[in-house]
């Protein structure tokens, strides 16, 4: 005797309804994921490659020539650390220029100056000076964070550069639903970057940008919060953060920067990032540039 299955004696159609009831029964009794319909947070465009992310991310930065802003920072000043208004300005080529104001009043009280190839520290308050090529111990006299002043540039203004220039360049792109974020991975000879991206409302936000050496060891973290909407002269969009954070464990630094006015794209002569110290000033005594501080 051949048995007949219940679908297979009414035929296919009571079958379809047999299994579009069971689905409503299930749904009704919140059984199953699928029936409350499109994933929360779903990815909101096609998925990126790493190529893709790379791309955009150097597009973003092309955008940027040059910027000029008043924040309120949290720094070391030698051994001291303070908490006051920093004037920062900056264009691409190693350009950047500090200037600290007082936290008692408007006096400056440090002024360094990249000019693209050495740089110039007078710390008006201790009365001495540094000088040096321009490299990433030039910026961690400041801001305790080792990183290249074009590195510097670009992060202050939102944007990350990218592990070897994303050259030769592996990694993996992942969409965390939960959070709405692109957590983006990339791993080259010379370390590893973790990257995490707000891609929603076409947005590109960087909401975090982490940089290891080949041996795993964190070089720096940054992440921004905050972030809004600036307008340059040109009627240009850029979405800037008004909070970022730099953490580099190495140097025990956690900086906050609280980010106030700022303009972007407007022209800095080069004269700006030029700094010559007042003669017989003694040499600081904080950490310099590997063998080149000069008094």
């Amino acid at each position: 005797m051949i048995l007949h299955t219940e679908f297979e004696y009414f035929g296919a159609n009571y079958g379809t309804h047999y299994m579009m009831q069971l689905r409503t029964m299930v749904c009704s009794l919140g059984l199953l994921a699928a029936c409350s319909g499109p994933a929360k947070n779903a990815r909101p465009y096609a998925e990126p490659k790493v190529a893709d992310v790379i791309a955009k991310l150097a597009a973003a930065r092309a955008r940027i020539h040059s910027f000029n802003a008043e924040s309120v920072m949290d720094y070391w000043l030698g051994k001291d650390r303070l908490k006051g208004t920093v004037l920062v300005m900056g264009t691409p080529g190693a350009k950047v220029r500090f200037n600290a104001l007082s936290p008692a009043g408007d006096a400056p009280i440090m002024d360094m100056a990249c000019n693209g190839q050495d740089f110039a520290l007078v710390d008006i308050q201790n009365n001495c000076t540094l000088a040096g090529p321009c490299n990433a111990d030039s910026i961690a006299q400041l801001l305790r964070v080792p990183m290249t002043p074009d590195d510097f540039f670009y992060l202050a203004m939102g944007q990350t550069p990218v592990l070897n220039n994303g050259a030769d360049v592996t990694g993996k792109v992942t969409w965390d639903a939960s959070a709405g974020v692109e957590r983006v991975e990339l791993t080259a000879a010379a370390g590893s970057q973790t990257l995490v991206i707000d891609g929603k409302d076409g947005h590109w936000d960087i909401r975090k940008s982490e940089l290891r050496d080949a041996a795993g060891k964190m070089i720096w973290s940054v992440e921004n919060t905050d972030f809004d909407e600036l307008t340059d002269a040109s009627g240009a969009k850029f979405r800037l953060p008004n909070k970022t954070r730099f953490q580099s464990p190495s140097e025990k630094a956690d900086l906050l920067v609280d980010w106030q006015d700022r303009t972007v794209n407007q022209p800095i002569t080069d004269d700006k990032f030029q700094l010559t110290p007042p003669a017989g000033l003694p040499m600081c005594g904080s950490k310099a540039a590997p063998g080149a501080a000069t008094k």
